[in-house]
C-alpha cells in the first residue's frame, strides 16, 4: 500500500510538473517573432539580453550569440536602448560590463547601455527590468529554449513583451540545458504567481536616461 502510494504521488507531482512546463511554452509561442515581424513593433521601451556566463574576460559563445542579436536589432532601430542583466554578485566576477564592453566595441554608445548588475536569475531580470529600469514594452534576446519562461515571467509581472532567440549554432551541453529548464519553468511559475521581490532592488534607473548611470 506504501509503495502504491508513493508511486501515484510521483505520477501525480510528474503530471503536474509536465502540464506547467507545456502551458509556458505553448501559451508564449506566438511572442517569438522574427526580423520581419519587428516592424510592426512600436514604442519598444529597450532590448534586453539575458546573462549567459563568461569565459575570463569574455563572453561565453551562447553570451556572444546573444549580444550579437540584441546589437542588430538596436542598429536596427527596434529600441534606443538597451539592458545587459547579468550576474555581478562578486568582484571576480563581472558578466555585466563584459557585456557592456562587447557592446560598445560593437560601436554601440555607452549611453545607451544600461547595466543590471544583479541580473542573478532571469526571473530577477525581468523583476528589475520593469521596477529599477520602468521598461514596459520589451524585446528579449536569449536562445528559444530559455524565452518561453522569460516572457511568462514577463506577462505575469505585466510587461508588454516579445522575445527574439539568438541560435545560430549548436551548444554543447544542451540536453542538460533543456532538462533543467523544464524544472526552472516550474520554479518561476510558481515565483510568478506570488510575485516575489528579487534578490535585490534599490533606486530606479529608468531606461529613457543615460544608461552611464549604471556604470560602476
Amino acid at each position: 500500500m506504501f509503495i502504491k502510494v508513493i508511486l501515484i504521488s510521483a505520477l501525480i507531482a510528474t503530471s503536474i510538473i509536465i502540464i506547467i512546463n507545456l502551458y509556458v511554452v505553448f501559451s508564449t509561442k506566438k511572442q517569438i517573432v522574427n526580423t520581419n515581424e519587428l516592424k510592426e513593433l512600436k514604442d519598444i521601451d529597450c532590448i534586453i539580453v539575458l546573462g549567459a556566463g563568461i569565459w575570463k574576460d569574455k563572453p561565453s559563445p551562447m553570451l556572444q550569440d546573444r549580444l550579437d542579436v540584441g546589437i542588430n536589432l538596436y542598429k536596427n532601430g527596434v529600441a534606443e536602448k538597451i539592458i545587459m542583466s547579468g550576474d555581478h554578485g562578486r568582484v571576480e566576477y563581472d558578466e555585466v560590463n563584459i557585456m557592456k564592453n562587447y557592446a560598445i566595441n560593437k560601436g554601440v554608445p555607452s549611453s545607451n547601455i544600461f547595466m543590471d548588475h544583479a541580473g542573478f536569475s532571469t526571473y530577477d531580470s525581468i523583476y528589475r527590468a520593469k521596477e529599477i529600469f520602468k521598461a514596459k514594452n520589451i524585446i528579449i534576446v536569449t536562445q528559444e529554449y530559455h524565452l518561453y519562461r522569460a516572457l511568462h515571467i514577463a506577462n505575469k509581472l505585466d510587461i508588454n513583451a516579445y522575445g527574439i532567440s539568438a541560435d545560430p549554432r549548436k551548444y554543447s551541453g544542451q540536453l542538460f540545458r533543456e532538462i533543467r529548464e523544464i524544472l526552472a519553468r516550474n520554479k518561476d511559475f510558481v515565483k510568478s504567481i506570488f510575485k516575489f521581490k528579487p534578490t535585490y532592488l534599490g533606486e530606479a534607473i529608468p531606461v529613457s536616461g543615460n544608461g552611464d548611470d549604471t556604470n560602476d
